[in-house]
């Protein structure tokens, strides 16, 4: 098991005389956006959106656009107040896991909802340039999710449609991956040469190819066709745009 992203939020106590919530250790690989941080940043959103206060949405989604844009944040916000100093404040650790191919993700959930959600969205305020955007945009996705906090969540934060079937690889190196399942990559007649792209035409001809190659009338595996098509498809999505 490999940690692949990890965010340390600090929250007051719940019984304590004032709401608080500080930021610890972070690593947050965002590249290619939104990367395995904006991934565990938008899976902490949306494990806990749901039991903040609605009235406070509207702040929550507000905030997001003043911290990227990188405004001067007038605090408290969503009734906790953001500081620096961690003493007398209670650590959680939220981590995104990779098992092989699997990723999932690991909860620490001590402290309120609001807190985990402050922590993550101020984590991602701390990016630089293009990146605190992509992830701020991956993060107004989480606050408005509906579904279970898995495979197809980790789908839509990354902007890809192979739900559960997204592997670790993947999410690494999209592009690669896609040329790879699409058979561009090797040694052998149909690898293209190294640094070049394969034009859309191209990337057409061989999907098609490939999906006759998998689909059950021509005597693919049935129980496995379903993946290999969800997998070719948003290989050739990924290489053509569209």
């Amino acid at each position: 098991m490999v940690v692949l992203a990890e965010l340390e939020i600090y929250c007051s106590r719940p019984h304590a005389p004032t709401r608080r919530v500080a930021l610890g250790d972070t690593d947050l690989p965002c590249d290619p956006s939104p990367g395995f941080g904006g991934i565990l940043l938008g899976g902490i959103v949306a494990r806990h959106v749901a039991a903040i206060d609605p009235e406070l949405l509207p702040d929550l989604r507000h905030l997001t656009r003043e911290l990227e844009d990188g405004r001067r944040i007038a605090q408290p916000r969503l009734r906790h107040r953001l500081q620096v100093d961690t003493i007398g404040l209670s650590a959680s650790t939220h981590r995104l896991l990779g098992d092989g191919e699997v990723l999932t993700f690991d909860f620490d959930d001590k402290g309120a909802p609001e807190q985990q959600v402050l922590g993550a969205v101020y984590a991602a305020g701390t990016l630089d340039g293009a990146q605190r955007r992509s992830v701020m945009a991956t993060l107004r996705r989480s606050i408005d999710w509906v579904g279970p906090i898995g495979g197809d969540l980790i789908a839509s934060l990354s902007g890809m449609r192979a739900g559960s079937l997204l592997s670790r690889t993947a999410l690494e190196n999209p592009t690669a991956w896609a040329l790879d399942q699409l058979g561009f990559s090797g040694t052998g007649a149909s690898a293209l040469v190294p640094g070049s792209a394969p034009a859309a035409k191209e990337v057409q001809r061989r999907y098609r190819e490939m999906l006759r190659m998998v689909h059950p009338d021509h005597g693919a595996d049935a129980d496995d066709a379903a993946r290999r098509i969800s997998e070719l498809t948003e290989a050739r999505r990924i290489l053509t745009g569209r």
